[in-house]
């Protein structure tokens, strides 16, 4: 990890990883060979990972409006 962050790549892990753990806990569901106090706990392992990954879009948010805020006026035409 850089001093201003994580990369890109470290990023986009954490986002993978992120969508295999609701994947993984989506199919377990739907597998349906839970009891209701195992399938809580999946259910409330899956809020814990959404509200993960939301703070993380809010986190890449802030972070590419403030590297968009560094580039110098001129610069943004030329992309």
């Amino acid at each position: 990890m850089s001093e201003t962050g994580p990369s890109p790549t470290e990023d986009h892990s954490t986002l993978e990883r992120l969508v295999a753990r609701l994947e993984q806990a989506a199919g377990r569901l739907r597998a349906g060979d839970l009891d209701a106090q195992a399938a809580a706990e999946v259910v409330e392992q899956c809020a814990q990972s959404a509200a993960h990954a939301s703070a993380e879009f809010e986190r890449l948010a802030r972070a590419a409006a403030s590297e968009q805020s560094t580039i110098p006026p001129a610069q943004d035409r030329l992309v």
